[in-house]
C-alpha cells in the first residue's frame, strides 16, 4: 500500500524537477519558455499545497483535536512560499534575471526546509496516526484536479535531469 509520504514524496519531487527546468530557463535568458515553465512550477506547487491544506491537514487536526503545532508551521511556510513565487513571478515578467536569482535562493532554502519538515516529522505522523484512513485520503487527494504540468512530467521521469535534457538542446 502507498504511504501518504510516498505519493506526497513524489510530489515534491514533481515541483522540484519543475522550479529547476524553469530556473535554468531564467539563467538562459529565454523569457517566453521561463515564463510558461515558472507558471507549471507555480501551479504544480499550488496544486501540491492544497492536497495537503484540503485534505491532510484537517484529517491530522481532527485526529489530534486542534490545528496548531505542525499544520500551522507548514500553512504559515506554505503562505512565504506563495508570496516568493508571486514576486518571482513578477521578475521573470519584468525579465529581472539578478532579482529572481535573488528570491530564488530564499524559495529552495525554503522549499528544502519544508520538505524535510514534511518527509521527515509530518508525513510519518499522518502514516501513523491515520494509517486506517490512507485509502480514503488517497483517493480525496486524487479528486483534486491535477496540474495542467503533470503530462510535461514524463519527458523528466526519463530519468535525465532538466539540465541535461536543455543543454542537449531537447524540448521539454
Amino acid at each position: 500500500m502507498s504511504t501518504i509520504g510516498n505519493f506526497l514524496g513524489r510530489d515534491h519531487r514533481m515541483c522540484d524537477d519543475l522550479y529547476t527546468l524553469a530556473e535554468a530557463r531564467v539563467a538562459t535568458r529565454n523569457w517566453p519558455s521561463a515564463n510558461a515553465d515558472f507558471a507549471d512550477f507555480r501551479q504544480c506547487l499550488e496544486h501540491h499545497l492544497r492536497l495537503e491544506e484540503a485534505v491532510l491537514f484537517p484529517a491530522l487536526e481532527a485526529c489530534m483535536g486542534h490545528n496548531c503545532g505542525p499544520t500551522s508551521v507548514m500553512r504559515d511556510e506554505h503562505r512565504q512560499m506563495r508570496e516568493l513565487v508571486r514576486r518571482m513571478a513578477a521578475t521573470i515578467a519584468d525579465h529581472l534575471r539578478d532579482d529572481f536569482f535573488d528570491l530564488a535562493h530564499a524559495l529552495r532554502m525554503l522549499m528544502r526546509q519544508h520538505h524535510l519538515k514534511e518527509e521527515g516529522i509530518l508525513y510519518p505522523m499522518i502514516d501513523r496516526f491515520l494509517s486506517d484512513r490512507h485509502a480514503e485520503l488517497l483517493a480525496a487527494m486524487d479528486n483534486i484536479d491535477a496540474p495542467a504540468a503533470a503530462p510535461a512530467m514524463a519527458v523528466l521521469d526519463t530519468g535525465a535531469p532538466a539540465e541535461t535534457a536543455l543543454a542537449s538542446g531537447g524540448a521539454l
